[in-house]
Formats: C-alpha cells, structure tokens, sequence
C-alpha cells in the first residue's frame, strides 16, 4: 500500500515530473495498492500533456538527454539506467548520437529526450533518426510521452526499491534519489 501524506507523495511526483496538473491528477487517486496501481494513475494522467506542459517540464526538469556531444552527461539525479544507454566503445555510435543530437538541437532547439532504460544503443539511435523526420508539432507529442514514460521510470525506482529495501510499504520509506 502506498498511503503517504499527501505533501510527500506530491514532492516526490513532481521530482518525476514537474507538471501541476499531472501531479494534481496522480495524487488525486491516492492512496494505491501498490506500485503497479501508482503507475497505472501517473500513465493515465500523463497521456494528455498539453504543449505548454512539454514546455514546463522541459524547463523545470533535470532530464537525462542527447546533447549534441553525444555524452549523456552526469546529473544529480544520478540515473545509471538511463545515460548507459549512451555509453559505449563503438565510434560508429557515438559519431550517431553526435551528429543526430547536433541536427536535432538545431532542427528543434532543444536536447533530444528519450527514455532510454530497456533500450539498446542502436535503438536510441534508431529513434533518433525517425523523430528527426517528424513535424514539430508531431514531436512535441513525442517528447511528452518520453517525459511520461522517464516519469514512469523514476517512480518505479522511488517506490519500488524502497519497498524492496525496507521490506514493507513505501508508506514507511524516507525520500529517496533512484540510482538504478
């Protein structure tokens, strides 16, 4: 059972995604039997981002993304999953992710988002390649379900670990920073 005071549960909601609504929305369904119950209220309520929303949490959010160097980056969030995907040996993908991040940037004046965990490289580069031949409009979609599903990803290392860590519901857990 998830069953936090309301004030923790939207802090920890919005370091997963900083969208008011969004988080309005998710911590309007609580309490949850459990993880899986929590996911399934932040994926409902993240399927209508709006444009703006994008925006904001583009603006608000340490994401780990695609910039032009092709170095997924370090950030504070300390998200391993998510930047291996972009670590690698082979020149040919990184000189890909590289090139695509700098087109991207350029085409659409922002770093290339992806939820990278559960992907390999070659599908990071994969996707690139196909949302570089996306409208604008068509990609601003994209990010938001990306935002969504990194969203998705945090939550489940949030509460999931600290479930598994503790041995009992995340009601009992401290706020935590994933690191998987």
């Amino acid at each position: 059972m998830i069953d936090l005071p309301e004030g923790e549960l939207r802090e920890r909601l919005s370091t997963a995604l900083s969208v008011p609504r969004w988080v309005d929305e998710v911590a309007g369904r609580a309490p949850f039997a459990d993880v899986d119950a929590l996911l399934s209220a932040a994926r409902r309520a993240g399927g209508t981002l709006t444009p703006d929303e994008v925006d904001e949490a583009l603006e608000q959010h340490d994401l780990v993304a695609v910039p032009a160097t092709g170095d997924a980056g370090a950030d504070e969030y300390g998200r391993r999953e998510e930047r291996a995907a972009h670590e690698t040996d082979d020149p040919q993908v990184v000189k890909a992710l590289a090139e695509g991040g700098a087109v991207y940037e350029e085409r659409f004046g922002r770093a290339f988002v992806i939820r990278t965990a559960g992907r390999s490289r070659d599908e990071v580069v994969a996707e690139l390649d196909r949302r570089l031949k996306l409208d604008d409009e068509a990609e601003k979609q994209e990010v938001g379900g990306q935002l969504v599903e990194i969203a998705l990803v945090r939550l489940r290392q949030v509460f999931a670990s600290r479930t598994a860590e503790t041995g009992r519901g995340a009601e009992t857990a401290s706020p935590v920073r994933p690191v998987a």
